[in-house]
């Protein structure tokens, strides 16, 4: 069975409103259904417009520390200040652009986004994003009586490379990752480290689907994937290290000695 990628064109919508049941709409008006062992995967974009998850900058008090992190990498005293908020810890960044974690997610400025925000606003990450997924996956079971796995997806940079990728934010009903470990590769040496990424594949793969900018496809439905579906809960420790275990930030903050 090839596997598939069936992205919906979806209404672009105002305020806080209901996923699941804008999700039922956009399904009948691209006259599609979902089968038993589909990946929906939806925009982690469209799931915080739903909780209403906007931010007007002009609203926005001003921290000292929020002055102090403007000025040490040219952002807007407003940004600088929701990414603040929004942060649990700032590794530092460039002009512009903060490298940031939040629950184990690290991101430029803390996810914050403008793009698909009218002027002078801008979209932060969801709030509860793996209990989201969950009652997503359990309202489909309800409605439908199937089984499928749901990713909330967003888009990211990869270090040294250019464009961006998709991430799985959060996920349900889906193993996120398979475990490599003691299979052989092609000369039959066991592997030892190898996991792979499962939703972040998938992430990816409906993200090239989705589209960046004015497609309005937040839903993607990944079909034939051959991923693992579960009716386990997820936990967000099985997708993600802690920052100060990635092997990036600790090559990084220990730089090679003079010699």
């Amino acid at each position: 069975m090839q596997l598939t990628v069936l992205p919906l064109l979806a209404d672009r919508m105002n305020g806080e409103f209901d996923v699941f049941e804008v999700f039922l709409k956009t399904l009948g008006k691209n006259k599609t259904k979902l089968e038993d062992g589909d990946v929906l995967v939806i925009s982690t974009k469209y799931i915080s417009n739903s909780q209403g998850r906007i931010v007007d900058l002009e609203n926005i008090q001003i921290s000292d520390e929020g002055l102090d992190v403007s000025k040490k990498y040219q952002l807007k005293p407003e940004i600088a200040e929701v990414v603040i908020r929004e942060s649990d810890k700032i590794f530092g960044g460039i002009g512009g652009f903060v490298i940031t974690s939040s629950d184990n997610i690290m991101a430029p400025n803390a996810g914050i986004d403008k793009s698909n925000a009218k002027k002078g606003k801008v979209i932060l990450y969801p709030e509860n994003p793996y209990l989201v997924a969950e009652q997503l996956r359990r309202k489909i079971f309800l409605k439908m009586s199937i089984h499928v796995g749901v990713i909330l997806a967003d888009s990211r940079l990869m270090p040294a490379r250019i464009g961006t990728s998709g991430v799985a934010i959060a996920c349900a009903g889906i193993e996120p990752v398979l475990d490599m470990r003691s299979k052989k590769d092609l000369d039959g040496n066991p592997l030892k480290v190898t996991f792979q990424a499962v939703v972040d594949n998938l992430a990816t793969i409906a993200n090239h689907k989705m589209g960046e900018g004015a497609e309005s496809k937040p839903f993607a439905i990944v079909r034939n994937s051959g991923a693992s579906l579960t009716d386990r809960k997820i936990d967000s420790s099985e997708m993600a290290i802690d920052p100060d275990q990635c092997v990036y930030v600790r090559g990084l903050s220990n730089p090679p000695k003079n010699q």
